[in-house]
């Protein structure tokens, strides 16, 4: 074992650990150094490095870093570190097709180098096989078997440092990168997988994660997904649990218990209504918010949470990568714009993860505009459903017409410059049922917090509205829109007022209408495209400022109504 000591990083030839997050590097470092390490500010930066001794050798831990390129502080630092370094890359055998990327980029500079293959006790575990000797041929360097925190290969690592250090070191001028040169490094990284990994279960997960980005099966795969998806919240949840929740539970049971009781208070009429009423606080609004809603919600969070702990989700941002580019925005987008269906809200905060301003108002934009929330799309399904698959078919394509058409134009429009994606792509794995239910219930449980007091505060102000006669004079304002241009009863209008307070308690306001299929398609297209809720505009005006967040609130009106009455002209025209 060595000793630490408490000098500051120095640039002379180091003994350097470096790897990907979570490799097992710390340790490592550990093995070699000792149970403590002093840790300081490589020089000019915050930026911590852990350092110690291995005999007469100094020896820095870097942090995980997915590459050596100059994407971010910990890339650049380590980048600077391994310039005059003899090298120990620690990769996660679990993982290889993400963790021999860094390895080749290393192997590329032409440094010293020894790959330590860690977590090889749980390989094995898995029934994998990892032809090390060609690993070795590869990479032209010593790769050595290990289980770190069990102590196994330490010993043979030990043995290795010194036939590593005497290998002659020099000073190395890493070359400028492009994107079409990690593109390539990425196919040798799949071709090297294929060779050295042997055991067929292993090979056959990761032949399905290289079939998830490849441009044709990729796609393929999606649309699976999505067809799946449906299966799951379009058919069995909003179709068959909604159907039992809604008018058996609440509609059958709840609303007659809840009427009976307030009906034997006696309460003055008004009060009555506003409790009881066509827009009651206590039954309409329960029996959405429990009875429709809640289900709907539910589901598309266990679908969400199995896309995250799956693995999916990074490849499908890789997928995306080239499509979103038309969009001025690149793969990493993908996430802020699926959390979206989640709550808008929530992903309009996300977009700080995205590198320029530029794509974070784009993203911010495309959200706001034309990104169902999660309650919005659960009454979305629940009615389109109901209504077919011609018109969940058409409403599906409006839709995202607009959202490319706006990003289009938001790409020819917003000043600056775009990133290019860098990701990295984990393995794939059976997702874990206790973090499925744990993810499911905490987001379920917010939603709860954050959406049930908008729906009473909705159903209140709608009924005093009605009650005082504001509802008819909005209605009649806006009959020349919702009537004469959409084709939308006269009452569709309570629904875009609704909206305001919540884009799902809007949607919910179609639930009372008798509409026509085309009428149906206009009042779903038109409320998705109509303006985001009240949260959400001012987490918008917080992160992109008072003229962004205006100017989406304003266009989105616009926008709605513009589209929605086109669909309802050439629906006409159709003879739908």
């Amino acid at each position: 074992m060595g000793h630490c000591h408490d000098a500051d990083v120095r640039p002379e030839q180091p003994l350097v650990l470096v790897g990907n997050p979570n490799c097992g590097k710390s340790v490592v470092f550990h093995h070699l150094t000792g149970v403590y390490a002093t840790v300081s500010n490589y020089p000019g930066t915050t930026l911590a490095l852990a350092q110690g001794t291995f005999r007469e050798w100094q020896v820095i831990d870097t942090p995980g870093v997915y590459g050596i390129s100059d994407f971010t502080p910990e890339e650049r630092i380590t980048r600077e570190v391994l310039k005059q370094a003899h090298i120990i890359n620690v990769v996660n055998a679990l993982h290889l097709e993400r963790e021999l990327f860094l390895t080749l980029q290393l192997a590329d500079w032409g440094l010293p180098l020894v790959v330590v293959l860690n977590f090889m006790d749980e390989a094995r575990r898995r029934g994998m096989r990892i032809d090390t000797a060609r690993l070795a041929e590869a990479l032209h360097a010593e790769v050595i078997p290990a289980a770190a925190v069990r102590g196994e290969g330490m010993d043979a690592l030990m043995t290795a440092i010194p036939r590593l250090m005497r290998t002659a070191g020099r000073t190395a001028q890493p070359a400028e990168e492009d994107m079409d040169a990690l593109l390539k490094r990425r196919t040798r990284v799949d071709a090297l997988v294929r060779e050295v990994l042997i055991d067929g279960g292993a090979r056959r997960s990761f032949q399905l994660a290289e079939a998830m980005v490849h441009p044709l099966l990729g796609l393929l795969i999606v649309l699976v997904v999505l067809f799946l998806a449906y299966q799951l919240v379009g058919v069995l949840v909003a179709q068959t649990i909604v159907g039992f929740t809604e008018t058996v539970v609440m509609q059958g049971w709840y609303e007659p218990l809840v009427r009976g009781m307030v009906g034997a208070l006696g309460l003055p009429g008004w009060l009555n209504g506003i409790l009881v009423g066509e827009f009651g606080v206590l039954t309409m609004t329960v029996t959405y918010l429990l009875g429709i809603l809640l289900p709907l919600v539910v589901a598309f969070y266990v679908l969400l949470s199995l896309l995250e702990d799956s693995g999916y989700l990074p490849r499908l941002a890789f997928l995306a990568d080239r499509w979103l580019n038309r969009l001025g925005l690149n793969g990493e987008a993908v996430v802020p714009l699926i959390l979206g269906f989640g709550c808008v809200t929530m992903a309009t905060i996300t977009t700080r993860m995205l590198d320029t301003e530029r794509e974070r108002t784009i993203a911010s934009a495309l959200l706001n505009f034309a990104i169902p929330c999660s309650a919005q799309l659960a009454v979305i399904t629940a009615l389109a459903t109901k209504a077919g698959m011609g018109v969940t078919a058409a409403y599906a394509a409006v839709v995202f017409a607009c959202f490319v058409l706006l990003g289009t134009a938001l790409h020819r429009l917003v000043p600056g410059t775009s990133s290019s994606l860098m990701m990295a792509l984990p393995a794939l794995q059976l997702p874990r049922p206790r973090n499925i239910a744990l993810k499911t219930m905490a987001r379920t449980r917010h939603f709860l917090a954050e959406a049930g007091i908008w729906f009473f505060v909705g159903a209140l102000l709608i009924s005093l509205a009605q009650l005082s006669g504001a509802l008819v004079a909005i209605q009649n304002v806006i009959a020349p829109l919702t009537v004469g241009w959409m084709g939308l009863p006269k009452e569709a209008a309570v629904a875009y007022v609704m909206g305001i307070v919540r884009r799902d308690f809007g949607a919910a306001g179609f639930f009372q209408m008798a509409l026509s299929p085309l009428q149906l398609l206009v009042a779903l297209v038109s409320i998705t495209l109509f303006v985001p809720c009240i949260a959400a505009i001012l987490v918008l005006h917080k992160e992109r400022g008072p003229a962004v967040a205006a100017g989406i609130w304003l266009g989105s009106i616009a926008l709605a109504f513009g589209v929605g009455g086109l669909v309802f002209q050439g629906g006409s025209l159709l003879g739908w």
